[in-house]
């Protein structure tokens, strides 16, 4: 099991204990098929939904643990809608549609388990009366949507060489003046540069990032093995193929790594970071990757650029030379449908190529 599934999945085993029995069983039956990560997101989606039915007085418990079937069959659809909009308008900060959508999900999955597939003594369903039936989930995103929302914020053409150029010698020389900000920009900048130019030229996720262990990188052959974000087999790790250019990047870091962060000889992992007071390196958090690349992306002049968005910067330049079905393969998409949204950037790519050239000409 990978670093990050280990920490959710010992976070998911102590926040579980907060929830009623029920919700309890629902996680053993999800435990098979879904990830940790995926089943802590439904565990915090819960804990919101009993938060509020103990708020409106819906439920008689003092504690989430204590929520009852019968009081989930007790719920009316103007209770749905209520809950709906206190999402929406909520003070401590209103849910993005997406995110109302997938808190609406996880409810009716709970429903649906517990209406039709979980039995009583008596081999009758859990619960006898399902509300959450009745609530239609709308799809969000379609992947032309998504297309039109990331043109503009992800790197295009010669702009992937150029952001890992100036991780390497830019950024230097717009902090100059800041003696704090020059000592750690130069002892991590070969690292930082290496970790861009991977994603740029493999499309990995910030997680499988973070993962990978020294050996699961197969130099020679510019290939890395991860394991795949949805799989579950922990014994399989997928073979993952990354181009020229981050096989250099790599070779640079690699020379670096044992030398700049004390690597301890039983430390596994690829990318490190000496911690503020201590002497040994160790593996690098998914934040820190994160405000990595938001430092350096806010000096290049691209302040939406992101970890997620230079995978799809990959992906989208991928695609120019691939067709869907290898797109696909090499970003680990469950689906073609997820891959299309690249075929909608190509499209504008490639128009505004041929204006540029024949603007030239």
């Amino acid at each position: 099991m990978n670093v990050q599934k280990i920490s959710d999945r010992k976070r998911l085993d102590e926040k579980v204990l907060d929830m009623p029995w029920f919700v309890q069983q629902f996680m053993d039956y999800k435990l098979p098929d879904l990830s940790p990560s995926t089943l802590l997101e439904y565990i915090r989606d819960y804990e919101t939904f009993f938060n509020w039915l103990r708020g409106e007085l819906l439920s008689e418990a003092d504690h989430n643990r204590k929520i009852t079937l019968t009081e989930l069959e007790m719920l009316r659809m103007e209770n749905i809608v209520s809950y709906r909009l206190y999402l929406t308008t909520r003070r401590e900060g209103a849910n993005a549609k997406v995110t109302i959508s997938r808190k609406l999900s996880s409810l009716r999955s709970l429903f649906h388990y517990l209406s039709q597939i979980a039995e009583d003594e008596e081999f009758y369903p859990l619960l006898k009366r399902n509300i959450m039936a009745k609530v239609e989930v709308k799809r969000i995103h379609k992947p032309k949507d998504t297309a039109a929302k990331l043109k503009g914020k992800i790197l295009e053409d010669e702009e992937l060489l150029e952001f890992i150029g100036y991780i390497l010698e830019g950024y230097g020389l717009d902090v100059a003046k800041n003696k704090q900000a020059l000592y750690s920009y130069a002892l991590n900048k070969e690292r930082d540069a290496c970790i861009a130019s991977l994603i740029l030229n493999s499309g990995l996720r910030v997680s499988e990032v973070i993962n990978l262990n020294m050996d699961d990188l197969d130099f020679n052959n510019k290939m890395i093995y991860i394991f795949r974000k949805g799989n579950n087999d922990e014994t399989y790790k997928t073979p993952v193929y990354f181009r020229e250019q981050a096989k250099d990047d790599l070779a640079l870091y690699l020379s670096l790594r044992h030398v700049r962060y004390h690597a301890p000889k039983k430390e596994k992992a690829l990318f490190l970071t000496v911690p503020n007071g201590q002497q040994d390196g160790k593996r690098m958090t998914k934040r820190a990757v994160q405000a990595m690349i938001i430092k350096y992306a806010t000096r290049f002049g691209k302040p939406f650029l992101t970890v997620h968005k230079l995978r799809h910067s990959f992906a989208t330049d991928y695609y120019l030379q691939n067709d869907i079905y290898k797109t696909k393969e090499q970003l680990g998409h469950a689906s073609t449908e997820t891959t299309e949204v690249y075929a909608h950037l190509t499209d504008k790519t490639m128009s505004e190529a041929i204006e540029r050239r024949a603007e030239s000409t």
